[in-house]
């Protein structure tokens, strides 16, 4: 089979496992709101832990690496640039409705653009080689598993729609395989580390504004500390178990 398939199916089932985890919607829970809190604390935890531990410092290391001081500077620009972007998406906040479903669009949002970037990176190793693309994408698919929850609560609970939110998730994950190989097959000269770092610097300021300006505080709405807590705690033990398998 051409390796231009492979890397595609590789890359397609990675991004499918984050409809997967927002199947978890279709299961009962006893008390709505305890499960709301912990939802979108774990979500929030999934977001900071992977742009603190993860998409800044590497990205961070490598700018700087090539530029020295210039690229530190940079850094903190695309980084803050991020969270400019989450303000101005805010502005329009009357187009998404109540909190709950901004916080799930804002989610939607801010994961397809963290998504893209991957999904070059589980297309490009795979195209390279196929074993090593194979490994890359198995560690990114435990990892969007719970990115999938992130969307898919909040947007199920405010629209009252399950299949909404498993939609959402779905269109989340599908952004992995065709934004590699839309970019492999139309910009493949133009990725390198440098581009790819730039996004991931962007996105980690988006994930980290929607995590402490959105969800966590969303979260503490509904009074249930106790499984804000533990979601949080279990958010970043998830973070670092699958940062450990890649």
């Amino acid at each position: 089979m051409n390796r231009v398939y492979i890397s595609f199916i590789i890359s397609l089932f990675a991004g499918l496992s984050t409809a997967l985890g927002g199947l978890i919607v279709y299961v009962r829970f006893k008390n709505k709101n305890k499960f709301i809190s912990f939802s979108l604390s774990f979500a929030a935890s999934i977001m900071l832990s992977l742009s603190v531990l993860e998409l800044f410092p590497e990205s961070f290391i490598k700018i700087a690496s090539i530029y020295y001081g210039l690229g530190i500077v940079m850094s903190i620009i695309f980084f803050i640039l991020g969270i400019l972007l989450v303000k101005i998406i805010n502005k329009k906040t009357p187009l998404f409705g109540n909190d709950l479903y901004r916080v799930g669009v804002m989610s939607m949002i801010a994961l397809i653009l963290h998504n893209i970037p991957e999904g070059i990176a589980t297309f490009m190793a795979s195209y390279n080689n196929i074993n090593d693309g194979l490994a890359l994408g198995i560690a990114i698919m435990m990892h969007n598993i719970p990115e999938g929850i992130s969307i898919a609560v909040p947007i199920a609970l405010s629209r009252k729609s399950n299949k909404r939110g498993v939609i959402y998730s779905l269109v989340a994950g599908l952004s992995e395989p065709l934004g590699g190989l839309l970019a492999y097959l139309l910009f493949k000269e133009y990725i390198n580390d440098i581009t790819i770092s730039i996004v991931l610097l962007i996105v980690s300021g988006i994930m980290i504004s929607i995590s402490i300006n959105e969800l966590l505080p969303e979260s503490f709405k509904y009074d249930n500390k106790r499984e804000t807590i533990i979601g949080f705690i279990l958010g970043l033990i998830a973070v670092i178990f699958t940062l450990f398998i890649l």
